[in-house]
């Protein structure tokens, strides 16, 4: 006996959040057509080929030889509905309301996934946050795609079935076949992609100054000729990153996965983000027609790494000043506001004039001073007000280059001094939805870096800088953070000194 309608639980991603949506099936009298109602886009209503195709090569009636009016509703029907994991719920939808397959209870669970045309279920976006929302709004079960469960098992308190085929599907709703909940599996920490710190010949303050960033989430701009070893140095700062904490993981995790990128469970290393000069504002920042995540968010709690600064887009620039700020990155449409996460460090590196030459001892730049000038100004105030480390990397001489470098690696002693760094602040913030000393508020910055007599002087020296307030209390954050590495508890004189010049930058 058919029921004629049939109620079926998935989920839509918006942004990195996920939101419950009713697959509503309804049979009528009428010669045959399929429709999908419910703001579906273009994917969504392609759906109805995939439906029938699955079906029919899974073994059971397909929609197209039904000599009926079947209407797929998508409840809210004011949520766009975009994307193709509603696939699933639609297959089983039609299957419920022709009395194709047993009576199950699908009121407390909830199936995403799409459908191939032999009836294999394929990955989709957002497994992690979908089986969150699942888990919050009390449903029990989660059906999903196999390469997807992995992921959505990370969440505790709700069972992950790991599906491979319709007919899989099928049969484990009507009790034929047992399916065992996924448990969670742990990825595998790989070493480190970059290059060790004892393979950088010389470049000591550069090391240090990315020390500093590591431990304190700080931004990071190096400026200097070309091939002096500036990228090098942005690639071995994977090496001294702290390893993640399983929330940090988990929302990596989520933005990646609301991306598209295959996880294969929790992210195990911090992002390091490299995009190319040509990039669009939309890959960088974020957004889109289908919102997704940019580059700033992929790096989140972790780096992002623009190589030649000039050369990005002033949009692109510019943009990168809230974020910066806010460790939030909003992206208006009409018919709402979609924050992304983007808590990451900035590592920049420029040439100091347009021939790379400028200030070279070795080498004569060939650029008039307008040149260096307006190349410099690519970079606008605001934006370099916002990088706390600015730093020159000259050129190494050809005699330190072929000298031995250290017998054993720096990188994990330096990794270790970090770690000790961010336990600190780890401590200090416990009570505080911040992770590093970068992320602090100027009240908090206040609060938290307690000044000795010396470092109390040592401001008064400061009035004649031309230090904006933002440049001041970033200056306390950075010199916090070197406190941290100390491992003292007191901001002293030597602290907001070395501080202090990191934000010196020669005139042209």
């Amino acid at each position: 006996m058919t029921t004629n309608l049939a109620t079926i639980y998935a989920a839509e991603l918006e942004g990195i959040r996920a939101r419950i949506i009713e697959v509503e099936v309804d049979l009528n009298v009428g010669l045959h057509s399929f429709n999908i109602v419910g703001l579906a886009d273009k994917a969504l209503n392609e759906a109805r080929e995939r439906v029938n195709s699955a079906l029919k090569n899974s073994g059971v009636k397909p929609p197209n030889r039904e000599n009926r009016r079947i209407t797929v509703n998508l409840a809210p029907a004011d949520v766009k509905k975009t994307g193709s994991q509603y696939d699933l719920a639609i297959a089983l939808g039609y299957l419920v309301a022709t009395g194709q397959i047993g009576a199950f209870d699908a009121k407390d669970k909830l199936f995403v996934g799409e459908l191939g045309l032999d009836g294999r279920l394929r990955p989709v976006a957002g497994a992690l946050s979908i089986a969150e929302v699942a888990y919050e709004r009390g449903y029990r079960a989660l059906y999903v795609p196999a390469e997807n469960a992995n992921e959505a098992a990370v969440i505790e308190g709700i069972s992950v079935f790991p599906i491979r085929t319709l007919a899989e599907a099928i049969e484990t709703l009507e009790g034929r076949r047992s399916v065992a909940p996924s448990n969670f599996r742990e990825s595998h920490r790989g070493e480190s992609a970059g290059p060790d710190l004892a393979e950088i010949h010389g470049q000591e303050h550069a090391k240090r100054a990315l020390t500093i960033a590591a431990a304190g989430g700080h931004n990071l701009l190096m400026i200097g000729p070309p091939g002096v070893g500036k990228s090098m140095l942005a690639q071995a700062l994977t090496g001294i990153l702290p390893r993640l904490t399983r929330d940090e993981a988990i929302d990596i995790t989520k933005v990646w996965s609301a991306a598209g990128l295959d996880t294969g469970g929790l992210v195990a290393e911090r992002p390091f983000r490299s995009p190319h000069q040509t990039a669009s504002i939309a890959a960088v920042i974020g957004g889109g027609a289908n919102p997704k995540p940019g580059e700033i968010s992929l790096a989140h709690r972790g780096v992002l790494f623009l190589d030649e600064l000039p050369e990005f887009h002033r949009d692109i620039l510019e943009a990168l000043r809230q974020p910066l700020e806010s460790g939030i990155v909003r992206v208006a449409r009409t018919k709402g506001t979609l924050a992304f996460p983007a808590k990451f460090a900035l590592i920049a590196a420029m040439n100091p004039c347009p021939c790379g030459f400028y200030g070279d001892a070795e080498r004569e730049c060939r650029c008039s001073a307008y040149d260096v000038i307006r190349y410099q100004k690519k970079i606008s105030g605001p934006l370099m007000d916002r990088i706390d480390l600015q730093i020159k990397v000259p050129r190494v001489k050809i005699a330190e280059l072929r000298s031995r470098p250290a017998a054993t690696s720096p990188s994990d002693a330096v990794r270790k001094a970090i770690e000790v760094a961010r336990d600190r602040q780890t401590t200090r913030f416990k009570h505080l939805k911040i992770a590093v000393n970068a992320e602090m508020s100027s009240r908090q910055t206040e609060e938290l870096s307690t000044l000795d007599h010396g470092a109390e002087r040592f401001l008064t020296t400061l009035d004649r800088s031309r230090l904006s307030p933002r440049g001041y209390y970033r200056l306390l954050k950075t010199a916090r953070t070197i406190a941290d590495l100390d491992q003292l508890e007191h901001v002293q004189a030597e602290h907001l000194a070395e501080a202090f010049s990191y934000r010196l930058r020669e005139e042209v």
